[in-house]
């Protein structure tokens, strides 16, 4: 059982563990002083808490977490230097400050991603079971690759020039924000024992809460601050984009929010008060203010 200082201590445990993955190997001065800017100035973690948090449903040891739970935040930290770049979301601020291609220029900062996922999966590969990391390996690159991440970020751009469907909006988010919320929690699930139904309840866990996630996350971009936010506020909607609250209005998109949110605790029931720490994570996710 997690105890209350669980969420703190996963922060510092996985900020650890990027540290020492960012400092290793001979890289040029400046490149590695970019990407350590890009992951470690800020962020809430959400992904690596995700890990930890299945982690110890399913009986994992914390060392047994390390690896995917700094790959996916290595994964997150790269897709967000791209999506900032001029020819994607051309965005000059991200967790309060300056991008990096603001700060590195645009050529560093694609390097920048480049390594960062590199990085993402020289951490997987070197688990100390080999079956384990071959199996989070694929889980990753599924979530990261054409069908996930950056399928999702194609249909985020497509979405610049014409109007998009509720279902396509939601398609949209299960592949650029949704697939890396899952690939944490069932990356982790893969380093415990769990019976067929316990993974499939999980892996719904996941694509609920990844949706939930979103959602919230477009509520927040139409009605909270830049300086909240510590993004530009309202981006969306100056590009024009199609998003659940441009479709439904923000009241209808927190109710789609919570419906989603339900729909994920309900995933979990099958683990009853084991699930307490995951169910309290993802009500915090689901209904965030910054």
């Amino acid at each position: 059982m997690a105890t209350a200082d669980a969420p703190r201590a996963d922060v510092e445990r996985v900020n650890h563990v990027l540290e020492t993955l960012l400092n290793r190997g001979e890289v040029p001065a400046r490149l590695r002083e970019a990407m350590r800017y890009a992951v470690l100035g800020g962020g809430k973690r959400i992904r690596p808490r995700l890990a930890y948090a299945t982690g110890r449903l399913v009986g994992a040891s914390p060392a047994a977490l390390d690896a995917p739970a700094a790959a996916v935040e290595l994964l997150h930290a790269y897709s967000l230097v791209h999506d900032d770049l001029p020819a994607m979301d051309d965005d000059a601020l991200r967790r309060g400050r300056p991008t990096a291609h603001v700060c590195y220029g645009e050529a560093t900062a694609i390097l920048v991603g480049d390594a960062l996922q590199a990085l993402a999966f020289e951490a997987l590969a070197g688990g100390a079971d080999a079956a384990i990391a071959v199996r989070q390996v694929a889980l990753l690159a599924e979530a990261a690759g054409a069908g996930g991440m950056v399928g999702g970020q194609a249909l985020d751009m497509e979405g610049e020039t014409r109007r998009f469907s509720l279902a396509e909006v939601e398609r949209m988010h299960r592949g650029k924000t949704g697939a890396l919320i899952r690939a944490a929690v069932m990356m982790a699930a893969a380093t415990g024992s769990l019976a067929e139904e316990e993974g499939t309840a999980l892996d719904r866990f996941g694509g609920q809460i990844g949706l939930a996630f979103q959602i919230r996350d477009d509520v927040l971009d139409a009605t909270r601050s830049t300086a909240a936010l510590g993004k530009p506020h309202g981006a969306d909607a100056r590009r024009g984009k199609s998003t659940y609250v441009s479709l439904l209005g923000v009241d209808a998109a927190r109710q789609m929010a919570a419906e989603r949110l339900q729909a994920a605790l309900g995933a979990l029931a099958v683990f009853g008060d084991r699930a307490r720490e995951l169910a309290a994570l993802a009500r915090c996710l689901a209904t965030r203010s910054f």
